[in-house]
């Protein structure tokens, strides 16, 4: 895809999460966090500041445990690249209200730029297809992100997949609340829950 086709991030997770009401979402490690924050903080926005990899398995646990509410995770392509497990396991247990969507700009953003597998010969779309998610796609017009977004409410018609190509701008931080206990209590808060 030429530099010209790539989608601006921001543009992209803005779209993704307009008219989310209920839904909860999970952003990866660094850039997808910050995008999300970008989008506009949320009680039900869960940022993942750690455990890279970790974001799939932490929304597919989200979602089994809440199967009524959208559940969104946004990550990049190289956290999904070192999480790739998680798409047979969420193969397996098909949670119907689960969302997978990666920010693919074909490079580990997080580390200096240096070029993910993602730009050469891993097909993530293929990789979660493979692992039993059928609705599997790659997203290329913000025409395509609106109609998915809309998809993405629908609790029982997943998991879905999506891999959507963006380009590798360095865009300001946008930081949320780094307290983990803070944003924790205030996901339980929104759901119902006391705080831990």
């Amino acid at each position: 895809m030429s530099m010209g086709n790539l989608l601006e991030r921001r543009s992209v997770v803005s779209a993704l999460l307009e008219g989310r009401k209920d839904a909860i979402a999970i952003g990866g490690l660094g850039a997808s966090t910050y995008d999300i924050a970008a989008a506009g903080d949320h009680d039900r926005n869960f940022y993942l500041w750690g455990a890279m990899g970790g974001a799939v398995m932490i929304g597919l646990g989200v979602a089994l445990a809440q199967p009524e509410l959208p559940v969104v995770v946004i990550t990049g392509d190289g956290e999904m690249l070192m999480g790739m497990g998680s798409l047979a396991t969420v193969g397996l247990q098909q949670p119907g209200n689960l969302t997978i969507v990666v920010l693919d700009n074909e490079v580990y953003g997080e580390t200096g730029g240096q070029a993910s597998h993602t730009g050469t010969n891993t097909d993530l779309v293929g990789v979660a297809k493979a692992c039993g998610i059928k609705d599997a796609r790659s997203v290329a017009t913000m025409a395509e992100i609106k109609a998915f977004a809309a998809s993405m409410r629908d609790v029982a018609a997943g998991p879905r997949f999506a891999s959507i190509k963006i380009d590798s701008a360095n865009l300001e931080r946008v930081l949320a609340s780094r307290d983990g206990t803070f944003i924790v209590n205030r996901i339980r808060g929104s759901l119902g829950f006391g705080p831990i």
